[in-house]
């Protein structure tokens, strides 16, 4: 099952990323759609094909059901495209090979890494990503690091 967008205005981003993709050439494989019989929110989980750059999905943060797969020959060339988007809340790799999902992970400029799944966030851990995406870090004994700053203070042992 899947939920509602938040607002109406999430729903008409998502689907103008859907239809800018369409428009410059990528195909969809499933979705694509509003969902109006459930609801004024809900849009179909959605799968792209033959994304290029000079897409919306490929530089804005979406939030919603899409998945845009992009084509590659390279490690390399993945990680160059990825870093080359002013945002970074969330990369998604999917791999059997641990080397490479470690390795994918360190070079990319993103606050969180879902490896081979979709679920990013966790309890224990702090939610934010870097570059364009939010205002830093929350949630967890971590999260609170964002909201204080430090400053030591030394007495050499003057008498104040």
């Amino acid at each position: 099952t899947i939920g509602p967008l938040i607002h109406g205005r999430a729903v008409e981003k998502v689907m103008a990323h859907v239809e800018d993709a369409k428009a410059k050439g990528a195909r969809v494989l499933f979705g694509g759609r509003r969902m109006e019989e459930l609801g004024p929110n809900f849009v179909q989980p959605t799968v792209l094909v033959d994304m290029t750059g000079d897409m919306r999905l490929a530089s804005e943060e979406t939030f919603g059901p899409v998945a845009a797969l992009f084509p590659f020959d390279s490690e390399e060339e993945v990680i160059r495209e990825a870093n080359r988007c002013e945002v970074g809340l969330a990369a998604y790799i999917y791999t059997g090979s641990t080397s490479r999902l470690f390795r994918v992970a360190e070079a990319l400029e993103v606050g969180m890494v879902g490896a081979n799944t979709g679920i990013i966030s966790n309890v224990a851990a702090p939610f934010g990503g870097v570059k364009e995406s939010g205002f830093g870090r929350e949630g967890s004994k971590y999260g609170i690091d964002e909201f204080y700053s430090h400053q030591n203070y030394y007495d050499w042992g003057s008498r104040i």
